[in-house]
């Protein structure tokens, strides 16, 4: 860390631009705001009462572009730091885990290559553990009782209070429970499964010690 002396000033960067890292992540918001805006074009946005499946995704990069567009104007008038070197894990992390949770929620076939569509019950808990590998400080077991515990919430949430038109669980779950059971009570009995397997994997490994923690180096690199 390093300290200014007396009668020093902080570095001031040259040119209108005073922020480069606010200016970078500012161009990278807005523009995956208006991809997510181009992509979700022809989707139903529906009411407040009856929600369509772009409702969530549409106002959500809503709020992604003017955050972007606020780091834009912090960029021009407040100084901040330069851009520094990046490691390539995040992003190939973040991006797989966003890949696999497209190919496996509804399926995905190739000629002779097929994935069976799993649903959120299993497309979510990969998506967290994938993306939460970004990081080098990850933890096996906190990603797993995270998963566990929001991707039950986010079926009773988007599958059953919401009602959108997201795929939960694979079918052939279905035949496993009894046959008058309703899709909804087959999802929330599900629901109720995981969230009693993050409990009892909490308890069961809270006792571990975590191995140690490198403090100096979060660069990540892989």
């Amino acid at each position: 860390m390093s300290v200014l002396h007396e009668g020093t000033e902080p570095t001031r960067h040259r040119g209108p631009v005073r922020a480069p890292q606010s200016l970078a992540g500012g161009v990278l918001l807005v523009a995956l705001a208006a991809l997510a805006l181009f992509l979700t074009r022809d989707l139903d946005q529906g009411t407040l009462n009856a929600m369509g499946p772009a409702m969530l995704p549409r106002w959500l990069a809503i709020g992604v572009g003017l955050s972007g567009l606020a780091l834009l104007a912090a960029a021009f008038l407040k100084d901040g730091d330069l851009l520094e070197r990046w490691s390539l894990r995040g992003p190939v992390f973040v991006i797989g885990a966003i890949v696999a949770f497209a190919l496996t929620i509804r399926g995905y076939s190739f000629g002779a290559f097929a994935i069976p569509g799993l649903g959120l019950l299993v497309a979510g808990p990969l998506a967290i553990i994938l993306g939460g590998f970004a990081t080098s400080e990850a933890r096996l077991r906190e990603l797993v009782i995270l998963a566990l515990s929001l991707t039950p919430f986010c079926m009773v949430l988007f599958g059953d209070l919401l009602n959108l038109p997201i795929p939960v669980f694979p079918q052939a779950l279905a035949s496993l429970f009894p046959a008058d059971w309703s899709q909804k009570a087959v999802l929330r009995a599900c629901a109720a499964a995981m969230t009693a397997g993050a409990i009892v994997a909490y308890f069961a490994t809270r006792n571990q010690r975590p191995g140690p923690v490198d403090v100096a180096d979060h660069s990540g690199r892989i």
